[in-house]
């Protein structure tokens, strides 16, 4: 039976001024890959994604957006219609509290900026916006991984968390390749480093058989 899937994807661009941006490594790749492999395997894909230079996989519907706050918007509006959603996408989880309307000028040598917390959109999905679908989230982490990651699938409410290690410099961040680890409330499934595109099916194939 094929499904609906919304994946989320790249990462976020906080506006500190009008020239000047808080953003991170994501390049999208992993979003992007799990788009076009749900594609290609007739699913219906929606594909929200933040600013990336990559090409937007064939037959996905494509809702680019900026910031945090309006990939939190976007997910309100697109979630619902899905059976499985994927938060792939690596959102800031702070912004600026004020962002003037001019340049910031280079005037002491030390600059403080107040930031504050932007909306959780992985940690809405079941709470605020009933999300009663499939539910996966991503763990990028640079110390106790599995740890981690598995204190996000219970807040969460996730069905599994895909969890990597972006310290490596092999893998993760603008790399083609990936080696994750798939954390389920009762065990751990490591899937051994492969490109993203096959790692993909891999993720998709564990969704389909929630």
């Amino acid at each position: 039976m094929k499904k609906h899937f919304l994946i989320t994807a790249g990462p976020t661009h906080e506006p500190l001024d009008p020239v000047r941006y808080l953003t991170n490594r994501s390049s999208g790749k992993m979003g992007y890959a799990l788009a076009g492999a749900a594609a290609h395997e007739g699913h219906r894909v929606t594909l929200i994604s933040g600013p990336c230079e990559l090409d937007v996989p064939t037959g996905v519907d494509f809702i680019p957006v900026e910031t945090a706050a309006e990939m939190y918007e976007a997910v309100k509006r697109y979630i619902g219609k899905s059976d499985i959603a994927i938060f792939a996408a690596a959102v800031a989880d702070y912004r600026p509290a004020h962002v003037p309307d001019q340049k910031i000028k280079k005037t002491g040598d030390t600059l403080t900026i107040e930031f504050i917390k932007n909306p959780d959109i992985l940690g809405s999905a079941r709470e605020v916006f009933g999300y009663q679908g499939t539910l996966i989230g991503f763990a990028a982490e640079t110390e106790n991984v599995e740890k981690n990651a598995r204190v996000k699938l219970q807040k969460k409410g996730c069905d599994f968390v895909v969890a990597n290690d972006v310290s490596r410099k092999d893998i993760g961040f603008d790399s083609s390749e990936n080696e994750v680890a798939l954390i389920f409330a009762e065990h751990t499934e490591p899937l051994p480093k492969a490109d993203k595109y096959q790692l993909s099916l891999d993720i998709i194939e564990r969704a389909l058989a929630i």
